[in-house]
């Protein structure tokens, strides 16, 4: 089966809450911190897609949502991966559907995310990898950062 991909729109908002939703629960997230998390990225997630800030991809298979991605232009201080610009590319929200898993969708979203950030001039992005993940990426040359991460709480 083929699939077309087609730029995400604001009216695509309940669609892409449901995908992250379910890309959290297929990383074993709990179920309580995805339904408390929810409505806060609803409603950032709108203003996002009403000023064009936050933009993707559908696959569509069938005339059938299976999958999607968000993108972002970001801003960052001028780094050694790229000593000219504070702008960078981020992909984030992957996913497809599990009924059309190991048919190259993800591979062809990331790939039209990699052409759209190079037709906005970005040449540089980044994104974060589930363990399930990772080797999609890597085998399109994408490689590990030294990245980490804490959540902080007020003493």
């Amino acid at each position: 089966m083929t699939c077309e991909l087609r730029p995400l729109t604001p009216n695509d908002l309940d669609l892409i809450c449901r995908q992250r939703n379910d890309m959290f629960r297929s990383m074993d997230m709990s179920e309580d911190l995805i339904v408390r998390m929810d409505p806060a990225f609803r409603t950032w997630l709108q203003n996002r897609l009403s000023d064009a800030t936050y933009f993707g991809f559908v696959a569509d298979q069938d005339g059938r949502p299976v999958g999607g991605i968000g993108l972002m232009e970001i801003e960052f201080p001028p780094h050694p991966a790229h000593p000219e610009t504070t702008r960078r590319g981020r992909i984030l929200n992957l996913y497809v559907e599990p009924t059309a898993r190991g048919q190259g969708i993800a591979r062809h979203l990331v790939k039209a995310s990699e052409a759209e950030f190079t037709k906005r001039g970005l040449t540089y992005a980044v994104l974060h990898a589930t363990d399930m993940s990772r080797p999609l990426y890597e085998k399109d040359g994408w490689r590990g950062t030294a990245e980490m991460e804490k959540v902080l709480t007020p003493d």
